[in-house]
């Protein structure tokens, strides 16, 4: 297209989109080059740069006596044809009749559409100082100005379109998508910048498909099986129309459907994607325009384009032949989707579907995920070897949660709380501890109160019959005591049930160290006036005054008294407190106390177990002494009874969880107590109350005592007396002996 003015402006358009290399029959014949592919879009391009120029030179404010004129080439869509138009501008036009020795060369050049032929021209002119203006090339390599300080272009670089673009998606919460790409600077640099922008918005590339309007089928039917076999529902093409049309037939003719389409300003407005034939696989499909405006006068002209007005225009035959085969095709899809206009005032192309025509056709969003957002209570695992988005959902472990959808890590429960079973909130742990109203504390309970039943019946049966010779020769002081001390251990383990707080804690161990202090005191003091009684070999009255009542009320003080220091100790240093276990069980806290010191507490045992051993061995040394009434031998059973049950306490109390600690604990305690309780007094209440002929002492000191055991007693005023050890015993233990001479009366 050529029309001749004072300043020439160049332009060079797309108007056929397709180039076709025809093969020679010969050798020396070459290779022929013809372009197909009317673009309606292209043509009306060349249409509204001709309308301009020519609206300038109608008004004689803008350039006086100066009017313009251009040349116009096609450029196939091809670099190497928009180069070669360049050249030829940038020349001496050939062919064209001058009507002046030196016709103008161009002062400008409107081109290219593409980017590739944008920057091909660009860097043929550009050396020489040509302004070169781009009305559709987007690549953002083009805004490099150091490299093409004379291009200038109308519509914003791809930069911006690409963040667009991945704020659409974003938008619309679709993170696995595909992409097809132009296999040049346009889709390759567009493509690049839109990956760049979507790293930090968690969206996914599935595959990236690569397009070209000069492939071969082989390689767009290799794209269309790439599409098939993907999950994707979301693909974004950033290419241009010419180059993705070959692709767009292959998808309808396979019936590939069910696609939301991402649209590059390249083809959303394209007219062949707006087809009927095109509607069923990329009707909805979403990209954005660049804003326009309506240009005056611009539709007449349009409309007024027809091959009668001058047979000799180039391209208007094949513009019409279009025209009639549209208008024909569009028929039904007009009455669908309102009037085509193919020439509108605003230099739009035809019938692009904008997001109310979208909506109205999918009817709601659709989704494309790799993997579904996982659920609460779950939470990402990377698959390895596949993008970010691709993710199995894997519970969260016991005592984390998720509470919502997508969660990438599980959160911690705060420490006195717990996961529940959906893991998708923290719930409080059940507070647990020893109490009253359960199964095992009301047994325990029952017990310990049977238990400091019998010991106050014990002792009231002892007082009862303090005078007879059981009671007397097994001493009814220390045995009150005994059975007292016994009470106390007794109602001991009620400090161990319940909700502990500061003042239970220091007192059920104080309480319990001091009474079976106490206890054992009252066994090692019996145990030491029998094994006196009857191992002392010659002895003068003085050794049995040493173990007169006093002595024996002196050992049970003092023993008790090193136990109590210790137990002060314990309380004014690091006393026993309150505390709250979290390692026996996950979902359950124990409200336990915590002894504070160590070392006290097993100080405090220690000490009760040293007394438990003097006992155990000095009862073992008369375990053999008159059968009768020995009660070196309930001594010794009973401290056999005591050992094994806190030897058999330790490492069941170390191994017991929560509140069967309490239980383990509570348990020694009663088991040694009625040991004491029953092998000691279970033997003497039974001749009390169920064999009274035998409380007499005759049977206390034994039929044949004589024979085996006497005691020779020599003083100043008496001669040497032979008398039967049982008789000793029974008089030293009866508290009959104020002196020696007084046991003989």
């Amino acid at each position: 297209m050529f029309k001749q003015g004072h300043i020439m402006i160049g332009g060079i358009f797309p108007i056929f989109n397709k180039e076709i290399s025809s093969t020679s029959r010969f050798e020396w014949e070459p290779l022929g080059v013809t372009c197909e592919g009317f673009d309606l879009r292209a043509f009306r391009w060349t249409q509204v740069m001709i309308f301009a120029i020519d609206e300038i030179n109608k008004d004689p404010a803008l350039l006086p006596n100066i009017s313009l004129g251009y040349r116009i080439f096609d450029s196939c869509a091809s670099p190497t044809n928009a180069v070669r138009a360049a050249l030829t501008l940038g020349g001496q036009p050939d062919g064209i009749e001058l009507t002046s020795s030196c016709p103008p060369a161009i002062s400008a050049l409107i081109a290219e559409s593409g980017s590739s032929q944008s920057l091909a021209v660009s860097e043929t002119l550009g050396p020489f100082q040509v302004p070169i203006v781009s009305y559709f090339s987007t690549c953002a390599c083009l805004s490099n100005r150091a490299k093409y300080p004379t291009f200038f272009r109308t519509i914003p670089s791809d930069y911006f379109q690409a963040k667009a673009l991945a704020a659409l998606i974003k938008h619309f919460g679709w993170e696995w998508i595909g992409v097809i790409q132009s296999d040049n600077d346009y889709g390759q640099n567009g493509i690049l910048a839109f990956t760049e922008e979507i790293k930090t918005l968690k969206i996914c590339i599935a595959f990236i498909g690569t397009v070209l309007r000069t492939y071969p089928l082989d390689k767009i039917l290799k794209v269309v099986e790439m599409i098939k076999q993907s999950t994707v529902k979301v693909i974004l093409a950033f290419v241009p129309e010419g180059d993705f049309y070959p692709l767009m037939k292959e998808i309808v003719k396979q019936n590939i459907t069910g696609i939301q389409w991402i649209a590059s300003e390249a083809w959303i407005t394209a007219a062949r994607p707006s087809t009927p034939q095109m509607y069923q696989a990329f009707g909805g499909a979403l990209g954005f325009v660049v804003q326009k405006m309506a240009i005056p006068n611009l539709n007449p002209f349009l409309t007024d384009i027809n091959p009668y007005r001058d047979p000799s225009e180039p391209f208007v035959k094949d513009f019409w032949e279009i025209i009639v085969t549209y208008h024909l095709q569009r028929v039904n899809f007009r009455n669908q989707f309102g009037d085509y206009v193919f020439f509108d005032e605003n230099g739009n192309p035809p019938a692009s579907y904008d997001i109310i025509n979208w909506q109205l056709n999918n009817g709601h969003v659709p989704t494309s995920l790799c993997s579904n957002d996982c659920p609460t209570g779950t939470r990402k695992a990377q698959i390895r070897g596949k993008p970010t988005c691709c993710f199995d959902c894997i519970p969260c472990a016991d005592g984390t949660i998720a509470n919502f959808t997508g969660a990438m890590d599980c959160t911690a429960c705060p420490q006195e709380y717990w996961s529940n079973e959906q893991r998708n909130e923290c719930i409080p742990r059940t507070i647990e501890f020893l109490t009253y109203y359960e199964p095992m504390g009301i047994v325990l309970t029952v017990v310990a109160l049977l238990g400091a039943s019998l010991s106050l019946l014990t002792m009231a049966v002892f007082i009862h019959y303090r005078e007879t010779p059981v009671i007397k020769a097994s001493n009814s002081e220390l045995s009150c005591f005994l059975l007292f001390s016994l009470f106390l251990c007794f109602l001991c383990p009620l400090t161990f049930i319940g909700r502990p707080t500061v003042w239970t804690c220091m007192l059920r161990h104080t309480a319990f160290g001091v009474t079976f202090a106490l206890c054992i005191s009252c066994v090692l003091g019996k145990t030491i006036v029998v094994v006196t009684a009857f191992k002392v070999v010659q002895p003068s009255t003085k050794v049995i005054w040493h173990f007169g009542p006093i002595q024996q009320r002196c050992i049970v003080c003092s023993c008790t008294l090193i136990q109590v220091i210790i137990c002060i100790s314990w309380l004014k240093l690091k006393p026993p407190f309150p505390d709250k276990v979290f390692r026996y069980s996950n979902k359950k806290i124990g409200l336990e106390c915590n002894t504070g010191s160590e070392v006290a507490f097993y100080a405090v045992l220690g000490y009760i177990g040293i007394l438990a051993g003097i006992c155990l061995i000095l009862a073992f040394l008369a375990r053999k002494l008159p059968d009768n009434f020995n009660e070196a031998k309930c001594i010794t059973f009973s401290m056999l009874i005591f050992c094994a049950v806190w030897i058999t306490f330790i490492p069941a109390y170390v191994s017991s969880p929560g509140k069967f600690t309490v239980a383990v604990e509570i348990f020694a305690i009663l088991s040694s107590a009625f040991g004491l309780l029953i092998s000691i007094f279970a033997p003497k209440c039974y001749i009390i109350l169920i064999k009274p002929d035998k409380n007499t002492k005759k049977y206390v000191m034994g039929t044949n005592a004589n024979k085996k055991y006497n005691l020779k007693i020599k003083d100043n005023d008496h001669p040497v007396y032979t008398i039967p050890l049982p008789s000793v015993q029974l008089a030293v233990q009866s508290k009959l002996v104020c002196s020696a001479s007084m046991a003989f009366k």
